[in-house]
């Protein structure tokens, strides 16, 4: 690592870029040295929000020898190509999920960190949200007794061609959405053993909005719904509800213009509903912050985002998509 500040490379300057220049703007041990867009605007645009070097050839910041590391942000179907890339470039790199789209792609980025003795992270962003995290407090401290079933949902409208979300490059729910809720439920209630799942089908024929559930062989369950064919009128909505033996956590989060309106309550077995107060943080910085101290020597809490844990993930994603062309459930 170059002596001084972590020297970062930002691939991609589409929303989740500028999102990530924005969040090292707070990380006084990170430098955004350069931001690559194959579209000379967008780059510019990237950079001036923290005062990086725009460019459109991306090679031309993975030979920078002064670079540490690597933040990938261009769309999933590139990460392979990117991130094998940076990493045998010597770079240190952190992956945006959807980390991959396929299993094979998921573990050949993880071979290429291991063979290259980098580090390779993955933005899996529920982790670092408070909401998502007091969900992983209560069930480590035992507070709300043992945790019996968690049923998450993301709801949107970006398959529709009109549509305020619409993402031409994004890929069916199972991966584009339900990647997030599969990594949370994994994180609360460990690996399933089997999942079955329907689906509303687009004119297309491919999955539209996707159903599945997770059953665990101790008789706990987990459900995840996903959308990209709500109306266009629909705000995109997310949140999920989880219940435990004394009680339940219900959060709501609808995005509309500015912050999404927030509705976060504990239902206990006895007496009233709570509202949960929870200390506001900007999970980008965090998650990205964990990946700055992982490159300066502090790894200690490493693993929260490890890419194990994204391929996790994904292999349900996948067992989702064989479910749905098989019809029948899946044993894991």
């Amino acid at each position: 690592m170059s002596a001084g500040k972590i020297k970062v490379g930002i691939l991609g300057a589409g929303a989740m870029g500028s999102a990530h220049a924005e969040s090292y703007r707070n990380l006084d041990q990170v430098e955004v040295s350069a931001i690559f867009s194959r579209d000379s605007s967008r780059a510019a645009d990237g950079a001036a929000i923290c005062g990086a070097r725009p460019c459109t050839v991306a090679v031309e910041i993975l030979d920078d020898p002064s670079i540490d590391a690597i933040d990938v942000c261009v769309p999933s179907v590139n990460h392979r190509e990117y991130v094998v890339a940076a990493l045998q470039h010597g770079k240190h790199v952190f992956c945006e999920t959807p980390f991959a789209l396929s299993i094979e792609d998921a573990r050949a980025m993880i071979a290429a960190a291991r063979h290259a003795k980098r580090i390779l992270m993955v933005g899996l962003l529920m982790r670092s949200i408070g909401h998502y995290e007091h969900a992983r407090r209560a069930v480590t401290s035992g507070e709300y007794g043992r945790l019996l079933g968690v049923t998450a949902y993301r709801l949107g409208s970006y398959l529709h061609p009109g549509a305020p979300d619409h993402k031409p490059h994004y890929s069916d729910p199972s991966t584009e959405l339900m990647t997030f809720d599969f990594d949370f439920i994994q994180w609360l209630m460990g690996r399933p053993a089997r999942i079955s799942a329907s689906a509303i089908v687009t004119k297309q024929g491919t999955p539209g909005e996707i159903s599945a559930v997770l059953g665990y062989d101790d008789g706990r369950s987990a459900a995840v719904l996903a959308s990209g064919v709500m109306p266009g009128s629909f705000p995109f909505s997310a949140g999920y509800r989880a219940v435990f033996e004394r009680g339940a956590l219900d959060l709501q989060n609808v995005f509309e213009a500015g912050p999404p309106k927030t509705t976060f309550t504990f239902y206990p077995a006895e007496g009233e509903a709570q509202a949960v107060g929870i200390k506001g943080h900007d999970p980008y910085e965090q998650e990205l912050r964990l990946f700055a101290e992982a490159i300066g020597g502090n790894a200690t809490e490493a693993d929260l985002l490890a890419p194990e844990h994204a391929m996790d993930a994904l292999t349900l994603s996948i067992a989702t998509q064989r479910s749905l062309r098989e019809r029948r459930t899946i044993e894991l």
